[in-house]
């Protein structure tokens, strides 16, 4: 693969958790975050991008919002759980996504607010239709999707390095 090929970042949010007597990392999934990541899963394979690594945080409900989302696609991509992605700030995820091999074209990284939105925000340097706005008004809800586009290799992902080219978050 050529590194002047279109890579493709999604930003996935873990969908609506539950609060039981857990600590933050082992908090599962409610009822509607089950519904929720399903149906994000759906949307996700509308988008027609095929994944070829997800990188996925550690905690039980974004584990969880993972599994039930990627039944729902017709690829399943490797999966790596990976620990720096709880709790990650903007700059500890570009630091994740710069260490992604060259030979990987999509990824799907599943993870937390607020670093999810912060690195939407940072990456984006451009955006297609009302994508931007949109985030920007509706925020990063559970369960919420960014896709984004940008050329180059991972060592680039930088901020400003990417075009929005979608926004999904379920209806309340």
């Amino acid at each position: 693969m050529s590194v002047a090929e279109p890579r493709r970042i999604v930003l996935f949010r873990h969908a609506k958790a539950d609060w039981p007597q857990v600590t933050d990392h082992e908090r599962p999934l409610a009822e509607r975050g089950r519904t929720d990541a399903a149906v994000a899963g759906r949307r996700l394979a509308d988008t027609g991008v095929t994944f070829d690594l997800a990188l996925c945080s550690t905690a039980t409900r974004t584990r969880e919002t993972w599994k039930l989302a990627v039944h729902e696609l017709a690829h399943r991509p490797k999966t790596v759980y990976e620990e720096r992605v709880y709790e990650a700030s903007p700059g500890e995820l570009i630091a994740v996504l710069n260490e992604v091999p060259d030979d990987v074209r999509n990824v799907i990284l599943i993870g937390h607010n607020p670093g999810v939105h912060g690195l939407a925000d940072i990456l984006t340097g451009s955006a297609e239709g009302d994508a931007r706005e949109r985030m920007n008004r509706r925020g990063f809800p559970a369960a919420g999707f960014v896709l984004l586009t940008f050329d180059g290799p991972w060592k680039a992902v930088e901020p400003g390095a990417a075009t929005l080219t979608e926004y999904w978050a379920p209806s309340d």
